[in-house]
């Protein structure tokens, strides 16, 4: 199959995307640095975000027709970041039993793919209803984003608020960064992915089918996983791992 230029520079972008975030996210959980619990949380969000873009890459590829890798983790991306926010600001906090009801549409999204994998659940299709892959994820996909993208707002604020020592307000100012960005690419990327939402469920116009659309929003999301790890980066040069 004849491919363009504008295709393997595609895949050249996305695909160094996901070895600098599979790259940085193990650094993260393998190495010392203080506040482990806030590190791997980190770590865990650049590695579930590399690897859906991976997914991205196989769809884009049409590798997804052969064999279907349990690499999609759209529904774990909202609470990672959300946990690795609250732990940042309050180093003590740990897991209660009510935190689980964060984690049941990622281990069931976890499960369905494994199983799909496993030949368990046959064949990978897109459905309208189907929480965890299909246009229903979607929906719950944005709307958990935002959700959780507030509620660090919230704690934000509050620690800003409430704490004014000079490495809280480090901490703050860096969760302030992290946060205000993601926001502005995540609009960026939500506005792709409601677009195809919309003409296709309502007008059934298949965005998909044109090349430059579907490279443009894979690049909103490609864009997400970059910011995570210039973050990263950042964090450990300007803190040395204090975060």
């Amino acid at each position: 199959m004849h491919r363009s230029y504008f295709f393997y520079a595609l895949m050249g972008i996305l695909g160094i995307g996901v070895l600098l975030g599979m790259a940085l996210g193990i650094a993260f959980l393998l190495r010392r640095l203080p506040n482990k619990t806030a590190n791997r949380y980190f770590g865990l969000l650049l590695i579930a975000f590399s690897m859906t873009l991976m997914h991205s890459i196989f769809v884009l590829s049409d590798l997804e027709r052969y064999i279907v890798w349990p690499l999609y983790f759209t529904l774990s991306l909202p609470s990672l970041l959300f946990f690795y926010v609250k732990t940042s600001l309050f180093p003590g906090y740990r897991l209660k039993p009510t935190d689980s009801k964060h984690f049941v549409l990622p281990l069931g999204q976890l499960i369905f793919f494994l199983g799909i994998f496993l030949g368990y659940f046959g064949r990978l299709e897109r459905s309208f209803y189907q929480p965890f892959y299909g246009a229903f994820e979607q929906v719950l996909y944005l709307s958990t984003f935002y959700f959780y993208l507030y509620s660090a707002h919230k704690y934000i604020q509050f620690k800003a608020i409430h704490f004014k020592d000079a490495l809280e307000r480090r901490r703050v100012a860096y969760m302030k960064l992290l946060v205000g960005t993601f926001v502005i690419l995540f609009a960026v990327h939500t506005l792709f992915v409601v677009t195809d939402f919309i003409s296709y469920e309502f007008f059934r116009i298949n965005l998909r089918s044109l090349k430059l659309y579907v490279g443009l929003g894979a690049l909103s999301f490609g864009a997400l996983v970059y910011w995570l790890v210039i973050y990263g980066i950042q964090t450990l040069i300007w803190s040395k791992g204090r975060v």
